[in-house]
């Protein structure tokens, strides 16, 4: 018997219209389809109001109010917000465990992902003893822990300083690249698009926000220098 592989994620969107009394309806989103293979690291790569948050919560199911469909959502998802959004009054490791829990998951993955992160030794400690590089790096142990089928990052790198970004950035690649986990990651930066994805998704001005998908050629920093320059190409607002 042949073995089954998972169906990819599809994000449809026909139209997102946002509406307030007595004013006409907005469009923010029209004609978006995207799909998402199994273990992919896909980056949602423009700049702010182009409507990446938009298609993240219609992705994840927190916005329902929209003409089209996401096909094949997995129930398990880890998401790192642009706040860490730990539970203040619980430590770092009654935070991962309150997740696995929640998940249904095991809790003997705890202390190994608190090491696989670099917080060795600071599970006991409560949130606001952390730098925001420290708290992201829970926020992202947090998402592994339950074990997910879809990883989300939503601009997980934004307010750190560039030499912290840098080793988040690094850190976030590895682990990515060590769960093939399917992953999308919502940036407005191109380095963290070009250092972590294997293929970008660029969005530009709304309503009809998808620009255009491109794959990253196999290889290493010579590849990289190529889709620079395809970027630069086709959608050069982006690749500055």
């Amino acid at each position: 018997m042949p073995d089954l592989q998972p169906a990819p994620l599809i994000l449809d969107i026909r139209s997102k219209r946002y509406r307030r009394a007595g004013y006409p309806a907005t469009e923010a989103l029209r004609d978006l389809r995207l799909v998402f293979p199994p273990g992919s690291v896909t980056a949602v790569l423009g700049p702010s109001g182009c409507g990446k948050t938009t298609a993240l919560r219609i992705l994840l199911g927190l916005d329902t109010a929209f003409e089209g469909e996401v096909r094949h959502r997995p129930d398990r998802i880890g998401v790192v917000f642009q706040e860490p959004r730990l539970l203040p009054w619980r430590s770092i490791e009654a935070n991962l465990r309150l997740a696995a829990t929640a998940a249904g998951r095991p809790h003997d993955q705890v202390a190994p992902l608190l090491e696989r992160v670099g917080l060795g030794g600071w599970g006991s400690r409560f949130p606001g003893e952390l730098s925001l590089g420290m708290a992201r790096r829970a926020a992202l142990a947090r998402a592994l822990v339950v074990e997910p089928e879809l990883l989300v990052l939503d601009e997980p790198l934004v307010s750190l300083d560039d030499a912290t970004a840098s080793r988040l950035r690094v850190l976030l690649g590895e682990l990515i690249a060590e769960c093939g986990i399917t992953t999308v990651l919502v940036t407005h930066q191109l380095e963290d698009a070009l250092a972590m994805a294997d293929r970008i998704a660029v969005f530009g001005r709304p309503p009809h926000s998808l620009r255009g998908v491109l794959e990253k050629p196999k290889g290493s920093a010579g590849s990289l220098a190529l889709l620079r320059r395809e970027l630069a190409r086709r959608f050069p607002e982006q690749a500055g």
